[in-house]
């Protein structure tokens, strides 16, 4: 038998980068890491770049041969740096503010450097259940039954559409095998105050946009359980299929929280699935003197939190609960031969869970942060963003000219000048949103409620103090007066 020839290797190497030079390189960037950290309070919170500058500052094209890791980092500092929002900065009150904290940081380095995909058991024994175990730590500290499983997704948008999808399984199952064409109409409902995700689920699942209903809500944003009742008797008249209601916890806007306890009842009576989105505040879940706001979300099909939120793991990281997983294994699970290993039934194969067959290692970060910190060291810092908060409110509501749009259950405080000083007052709201913000010092960001534009604070950072609430009311009422100031100096009557 001839001996089969090795092939010749010629040309530049084809391995990795080697060890040593990633130990140093590797040093320099931790390095860098703990300084940013150290010092982001100095940064601009916002990019100081105007659209195309980052892309035109680096080549059109990729490099033929590969470049000296300096150069890299070099750019990294001289372009990427000055074209970054700082969501790390301690007066990064705009959206939800976020922290990506040392141990989630560290936890998403070595999750970069294992590379694992947690689509079936075999390919990630630890993987799998480390996000069984992280997903049972966070349900205990919520005080969410024992019934709910729970998996990671990337986003809370992608957790609510798997859960809707679930419903969809549960309540239209005509829809399975040949789509929507064989099925009764079907809808979802809302408060008006919902996320867009909800609505962009809908469209996704093949309902389309009127497939989701808005419920009005009422003078404190909060889901009415009247017109939910009313809309749903009127549907099923015309022969439309209820099949999921969506409560909010937290909402989005001003973070109302929607009476879920109530609206269980609905679901019950009518037989949908109940999805409650507390991707901002279900953190909050952990503190007993606020638990009572989420009284009845045990009673729903599923559950939404975003740890990328509000409980200092980097993006991206959202966890669903459900009591009912096997509707969501019913909508997602199809296992091709070359997935078959001979652990199926006897260990859970995330890939079931969700659209997604790749499946990173996010459960490393999540855990990292929950051990590091324990959870009193959670709950502390989690009451801490609220009373910073709950202050901010009591000094808007001190001051005259300036007016509160809803109660401050959590740490984000929605509010707008009204006293003297425009005709115009959400154009002069804007104004002062953008005077604010252009100083790099703070960053805020905008709402609309009834018609008017509200501005928004939200308090999430880790390293934020009364100091940065303190600068950050300092800024906003310079740039209140410097609005004012322009305003009347461009006044026809001035």
């Amino acid at each position: 038998m001839s001996e089969v020839e090795e092939p010749e290797l010629s040309g530049p190497p084809t391995g990795d980068m080697p060890p040593d030079q990633f130990r140093t390189v590797g040093r320099e960037a931790v390095d860098w890491v703990a300084e940013y950290l150290e010092s982001v309070d100095d940064y601009p919170v916002l990019a100081r770049v105007s659209p195309g500058d980052v892309r035109g500052a680096l080549p059109a094209l990729p490099p033929e041969d590969g470049e000296d890791f300096d150069a890299i980092l070099r750019d990294f500092r001289d372009v990427i740096v000055p074209g970054i929002t700082h969501w790390n900065h301690p007066a990064f009150h705009g959206y939800f503010a976020v922290t990506g904290s040392g141990p989630g940081i560290l936890g998403e380095l070595l999750s970069s450097a294992l590379n694992v995909n947690a689509m079936v058991w075999r390919s990630s024994p630890a993987g799998t259940e480390l996000e069984e175990l992280s997903t049972d730590w966070l349900r205990f500290l919520l005080g969410l039954p024992e019934s709910f499983d729970g998996v990671i997704n990337d986003t809370a948008s992608v957790s609510s559409l798997v859960a809707l999808a679930a419903a969809r399984e549960a309540n239209l199952p005509e829809a399975f095998a040949d789509g929507l064409h064989a099925a009764p109409r079907a809808r979802i409902y809302a408060s008006e105050e919902a996320h867009s995700s909800i609505y962009k689920a809908g469209i996704t699942l093949g309902l389309g946009r009127n497939g989701v209903r808005a419920i009005p809500s009422d003078d404190q944003y909060r889901m009415r359980l009247d017109l939910l009742r009313e809309a749903i008797e009127e549907d099923v008249a015309a022969g439309i299929r209820p099949i999921a209601i969506v409560a909010t916890l937290g909402t989005t806007s001003t973070t109302s929280v929607d009476p879920v306890g109530d609206i269980a009842d609905v679901a019950e009576e009518f037989g949908a699935w109940l999805h409650v989105d507390s991707a901002y505040a279900g953190a909050a879940a952990m503190l007993p003197e606020l638990r009572p706001l989420f009284s009845g979300w045990e009673r729903a099909d599923s559950v939404v939190l975003n740890p990328h939120k509000w409980l200092f793991t980097p993006v991206d990281c959202s966890v669903l609960y459900s009591r009912r997983p096997e509707m969501i294994r019913a909508a997602f699970s199809l296992t091709p031969e070359y997935l078959r290993t001979p652990e199926l039934g006897k260990a859970k194969n995330l890939m079931d869970y969700g659209v997604a067959l790749g499946r990173r290692f996010r459960a490393l970060k999540l855990w990292f942060v929950m051990r590091y910190f324990g959870a009193r060291g959670l709950r502390e810092r989690i009451r801490n963003h609220c009373r910073l908060a709950a202050h901010f409110a009591d000094r808007i509501d001190g001051e005259t000219g300036w007016e509160r749009a809803a109660p401050v259950p959590f740490s984000t405080v929605v509010f707008r000048w009204v006293g003297a000083g425009a005709a115009d007052l959400d154009a002069m709201n804007m104004a002062i949103l953008e005077e604010a913000n252009a100083t790099g010092r703070v960053f805020l960001s905008h709402t609309r409620l009834r018609d008017r534009t509200f501005l928004r604070l939200s308090v999430g950072n880790l390293k934020t103090g009364p100091e940065h609430m303190a600068r950050t009311w300092d800024i906003l009422s310079e740039a209140r007066r410097a609005v004012q100031e322009r305003t009347a100096a461009t006044s026809p009557t001035s």
